[in-house]
């Protein structure tokens, strides 16, 4: 489904329990909603409906012209909701996704049950510019995102997951290869600048922070110092993956998820339960 937010039109889809919790999902740069798959039957079993957002660019979301910044990102997660009158949502983001979550509960506290972080950063580093610039200057030239996808999937699923898995892998592979050139560059230059470090104490909502062990771009020291920044951040790693545990570890990562949400969704019950 298409909503429009203004600057673009977005997709998403929403489903599962009519009156459930609502979980919103957030994927990573040069991905779409469909990394999630994995997550999807246990989020289902547990009672809870289901918001996948496509973010801009990506999917099947429009890219507006121009870079963006993480809090017209951010912004555009509150938008939705608000088209869709969901009050509040247990947000779960990855990568960008999870840097995307950060800016959220920082700047639309009241609409975050509660808050999971995946394999993100609280800042962008000192030369993060310098760092993405070969990568944006091959995809604008190109035109595509061909050039920098093999490099990237390496990054997030293991070699053994794609003897193992080869359709599921290439499936990603297809995500990264559809992925608007100018999408892909808007959000990039997002990542590139943005610093969540002093703001994250302010997170009230209760949060989780998930990393997979061996994630060469997002490390878990990385993802460590978020749940520390966090009053009360929980930290939980994933052994044996890379930068994409749901999909490279879905018993692990669901059973930490799950976890989390259905203590938070119990904790809400008792504190809204009737004297």
């Amino acid at each position: 489904m298409l909503a429009s937010l203004g600057s673009h039109k977005a997709y998403f889809d929403l489903f599962g329990a009519e009156n459930g919790p609502v979980v919103c999902l957030v994927h990573s740069l040069a991905s779409d909603s469909g990394m999630w798959a994995e997550q999807i039957p246990t989020l289902l079993e547990g009672g809870y409906r289901v918001l996948r957002i496509d973010i801009r660019g990506h999917g099947g979301s429009e890219a507006p012209a121009g870079v963006y910044s993480m809090k017209e990102l951010a912004g555009d997660v509150a938008a939705l909701l608000d088209k869709l009158a969901i009050e509040k949502a247990h947000f779960v983001g990855l990568s960008i996704g999870g840097m995307i979550g950060q800016g959220f509960a920082l700047d639309h506290p009241r609409k975050v049950a509660s808050l999971v972080v995946c394999d993100a950063v609280p800042a962008s580093p000192p030369n993060a510019k310098d760092l993405w610039a070969p990568r944006l200057k091959a995809v604008g030239d190109a035109k595509s995102l061909e050039p920098v996808a093999g490099g990237t999937i390496e990054r997030w699923l293991s070699a053994d997951f794609k003897k193992k898995n080869p359709i599921r892998w290439q499936q990603i592979f297809d995500a990264i290869v559809g992925t608007k050139p100018k999408g892909f560059i808007g959000c990039a230059t997002a990542i590139t600048d943005f610093n969540f470090v002093d703001r994250l104490p302010s997170i009230k909502a209760p949060s989780l922070v998930i990393c997979g062990a061996n994630d060469p771009g997002a490390p878990p020291a990385e993802n460590k110092r978020i749940a520390s920044l966090i009053p009360n951040g929980r930290y939980e790693e994933v052994a044996d993956a890379l930068h994409f545990p749901n999909v490279e570890r879905p018993a692990a990562f669901n059973r930490i998820l799950r976890g989390f949400l259905d203590a938070q969704n119990r904790r809400i019950n008792i504190v809204g339960a009737p004297a």
